[in-house]
């Protein structure tokens, strides 16, 4: 692939890595058989810096332009953050609500007030389910007249996307480091 620069990244269709090339899948290369690479992108990824470091791993990520913006959080170079699945908590789901469930082979003492009707199914007379109790008297539900909803399970948060390949230049033009 001509005119490429040593350490660009470009988005790949093939299911190869061109020659010069690797994928960008965190492998760890040498220092001493990729000295300009190295020179270029240090072990920002990881690997030791002594021997060896490592290659970007951009599976399954986006790539951000790192630094600061109006409006915007600060994006640290090589730093991965975000996470593949999210568990909502209480605050952040929906404000919702849930219908009170039951059903009573009887019906209350008292047909007041008028309507009292937890269910009817269509073309069926309701009975009449409410009674009077005094002000001590407590009413057990059974478990499931309210029911429980979710499975605080983590979900996928993922933009829509196509599943390509990042590569890496191992060795292309080089522009010296500028630590102007």
């Amino acid at each position: 692939m001509a005119d490429a620069y040593t350490g660009e990244i470009r988005i790949f269709a093939g299911n190869y890595a061109p020659r010069d090339w690797a994928f960008c899948d965190g492998s760890t290369l040498l220092i001493q058989q990729h000295a300009v690479l190295y020179s270029i992108i240090g072990n920002r990824f990881g690997g030791d810096g002594k021997t060896d470091f490592k290659l970007p791993d951009l599976r399954g990520k986006a790539p951000m332009h790192y630094g600061t913006g109006t409006g915007l959080t600060t994006r640290e170079f090589a730093k991965e953050v975000g996470v593949e699945n999210v568990t909502l908590s209480n605050e952040q789901i929906p404000a919702h609500k849930h219908v009170l469930q039951g059903s009573s082979k009887t019906t209350g003492g008292d047909s007041s007030p008028e309507g009292a009707v937890w269910s009817a199914i269509g073309g069926l007379n309701p009975k009449k389910l409410y009674k009077e109790f005094t002000a001590n008297t407590k009413v057990n539900m059974h478990q499931q007249a309210i029911g429980t909803t979710g499975g605080n399970l983590p979900h996928n948060n993922r933009q829509p996307y196509v599943a390509l390949n990042y590569i890496i230049c191992l060795y292309g033009e080089y522009y010296p480091v500028n630590e102007g």
